[in-house]
């Protein structure tokens, strides 16, 4: 329970920003609107193709989020710039309704990398000043919806790659170099992420693909 108070106090006081007072969400009706997701989310969710996010068993407020943001402006991801403008507020809580009832497929971590990955997941490092990211994301990487924070048991390692990689480079950019809004939830990992080598991003990418 200490450990939610702190995450939640960290939430607010960075500014994570996530509406917990959002519209109620229809997952029947959230999964009829999904099918043009499916194309690159998967029809459940489990995305096929390393470069888009699992969004299957993802938080609610989270995937609202990410939706306001990216409808907004203040998260540019070009291929959704045709989908989100088109979205309402009840749209969207459909869908994250229906995603997060869907069950994440977990893939497989490198053995080579596993050591690493697990040390840095659940323990952070000293030396470098790296808080572990179980602190946040949650023993078993499932996140904490109440505090905003997402999921990422299973994630594509190639996707986790290139998002630590891109909050190292001082702001969550796609391959064009499009930034993200320097908000509450971007600085955390930024000054994460900003302490990660190549080879810790790869470790924790390939653990997290494989952490359930």
């Amino acid at each position: 329970m200490k450990l939610v108070a702190k995450t939640l106090m960290m939430a607010a006081l960075f500014g994570g920003a996530v509406n917990l007072a959002q519209a109620a969400g229809d997952a029947t009706a959230g999964q009829a609107k999904a099918a043009v997701c499916g194309a690159c989310h998967g029809a459940d969710g489990n995305s096929m193709v390393p470069n888009f996010p699992k969004l299957a068993g993802q938080g609610q407020a989270y995937l609202v989020k990410q939706m306001q943001d990216i409808k907004s402006g203040a998260r540019q991801v070009p291929e959704m710039a045709g989908i989100t403008p088109g979205l309402s507020d009840q749209d969207m809580a459909d869908l994250a309704a229906y995603y997060a009832g869907q069950k994440a497929q977990v893939g497989a971590a490198d053995p080579a990398l596993v050591e690493l990955g697990q040390k840095l997941y659940r323990g952070g490092s000293a030396e470098a000043g790296v808080t572990a990211c179980a602190a946040c994301h949650g023993a078993n990487g499932l996140g904490m919806p109440e505090a905003g924070f997402p999921a990422l048991s299973g994630q594509h390692a190639t996707y986790i790659e290139t998002q630590l990689k891109a909050f190292r480079a001082a702001g969550r950019e796609d391959a064009e170099g499009k930034r993200r809004t320097n908000d509450g939830e971007s600085k955390m990992m930024q000054a994460t992420a900003a302490r990660l080598s190549d080879n810790d991003i790869k470790a924790l990418s390939s653990y997290l693909n494989g952490l359930h």
